[in-house]
């Protein structure tokens, strides 16, 4: 059985207490359809160690792997596609590493089952960077990074366009929150014309999915 507790100053300094494993799954259970769907988003805005999103990412990967495990390019593209999916925010360093790690992970552990000495350091490195930008060292109450010096927490939403090229888009959190609290909307959601996009932060050009890593140098 996974801890729940790391430690008791934990508990009494940020109120740390990890979900089990059972308690995640049935709480997916009850929105299958968009857990195992690849591009529905999630975010987790105190994420510990990531025992969330790692059953999401498990669950994307499993679909991922049953319809495009015979094709390598398909299995990085939408195997990208579901991890820039994934967002969490919490205030300990120790977790938000872990948490990449831990993710990072299970898509490696995937891609290797399915294509072993083939595979890409390019589509790794791909995953690393998404993961960087998408799992944050922050407070989702104040909405800031947490350090020397605190900034806005800025998340990147990563659109497939053509197939093999991503468009990246940073919107601040706090913005996000705003324009969900506004329209009575999740935030992320993916229901269509009915959701309103707020105004990026910045837009970054068209990159092929496995050149993300280098998307800051444009």
């Amino acid at each position: 059985m996974e801890p729940q507790v790391i430690s008791k100053q934990r508990v009494a300094e940020h109120g740390e207490v990890l979900t089990g494993k059972r308690e995640v799954n049935a709480m997916l259970d009850l929105v299958k359809q968009e857990a195992e769907r690849i591009d529905s988003r999630f975010l987790e805005p105190a994420c510990g160690t990531g025992n969330f999103l790692a059953e999401i990412l498990e669950r994307k990967l499993r679909v991922v792997e049953a319809r495009y495990g015979k094709s390598q390019l398909d299995f990085e593209r939408y195997a990208i596609l579901a991890v820039s999916s994934i967002y969490g925010i919490d205030i300990q360093d120790d977790n938000v590493q872990q948490c990449r790690q831990r993710l990072f992970g299970i898509f490696d552990l995937y891609y290797l089952r399915s294509f072993k000495n083939r595979t890409n350091d390019n589509c790794r490195e791909s995953v690393r960077y998404i993961l960087e930008r998408n799992i944050i060292h922050g407070d989702a109450l104040s909405l800031k990074t947490v350090g020397d010096n605190p900034k806005a927490i800025v998340f990147s939403e990563w659109s497939p366009v053509n197939g093999s090229m991503l468009k990246r888009r940073d919107y601040t959190f706090h913005g996000l929150l705003e324009h969900a609290s506004m329209k009575e909307l999740p935030l992320f959601s993916d229901l269509g014309e009915n959701v309103f996009i707020p105004t990026p932060e910045k837009e970054f050009p068209l990159v092929h999915f496995l050149e993300v890593a280098d998307s800051d140098k444009h």
